[in-house]
């Protein structure tokens, strides 16, 4: 049997899945040309299942923590209701000119807000319910978003999370004492063992959890 790498089989998943769109390449080349962390950003395949995910739930609100250049905002608003909106916070105001020019040339401009900030403290203000929240932020402050989010989302609602692998690293015992590993590590077990949630965990990428709230 020939061994194939993991990018040669992520480029055949993506040449045999939907394209994304114009915007969504040009949006990636340039976080790729722009960014110091360009492998932050979710990318084509990433991307589509984020998409299909927004478009199986048909959220009327979402919350998405960690906006990086805007591109996974993008992808889950493709599922939006209409007159619904998708929430984004960041605490990076240098990805802000970047995001919104991306977000006020897209077909979803008027249901994006995009808000820089901290994450928790602006949490700790929403008001709930919310549809779906994704999760793409700090590592070390993974526990944390859990219990807001739980907090956020209504029942039936859906619950994604990104790097949930974190390069392997919650595998590696000399990696366990590093904040970014702990905080993943205690979030893969907190949601996992918490019975309001349905919870899979995808080895996708660098790992996504989805996770149902039941009640």
């Amino acid at each position: 049997m020939t061994d194939f790498n993991h990018s040669e089989i992520e480029e055949y998943c993506i040449s045999h899945s939907s394209p994304q769109s114009s915007l969504l390449c040009e949006l990636e080349r340039k976080t790729l040309l722009r960014s110091v962390y360009p492998r932050m950003i979710s990318g084509a395949l990433q991307g589509r299942f984020l998409a299909a995910v927004s478009q199986m739930v048909q959220p009327y609100t979402i919350l998405e923590i960690g906006t990086f250049t805007g591109y996974s905002a993008l992808c889950l608003c493709e599922g939006l209701k209409p007159g619904g909106r998708l929430i984004t916070i960041d605490n990076n105001p240098e990805v802000e000119t970047l995001a919104r020019s991306f977000f006020e040339r897209s077909d979803y401009n008027q249901q994006i807000e995009f808000i820089i900030d901290d994450a928790a403290r602006r949490m700790e203000m929403l008001m709930p319910p919310f549809d779906l929240v994704f999760l793409d932020a700090d590592k070390e402050n993974y526990p944390r978003y859990l219990k807001l989010a739980s907090r956020l989302l209504n029942k039936g609602g859906w619950l994604l999370a990104d790097n949930v692998l974190w390069g392997g690293h919650v595998l590696d015992a000399s990696h366990k004492n590093q904040k970014e590993t702990k905080g993943v590590v205690l979030f893969n077990q907190m949601l996992a063992n918490d019975p309001q949630y349905q919870v899979v965990m995808l080895p996708l990428r660098d790992g996504l959890t989805l996770a149902r709230k039941i009640c």
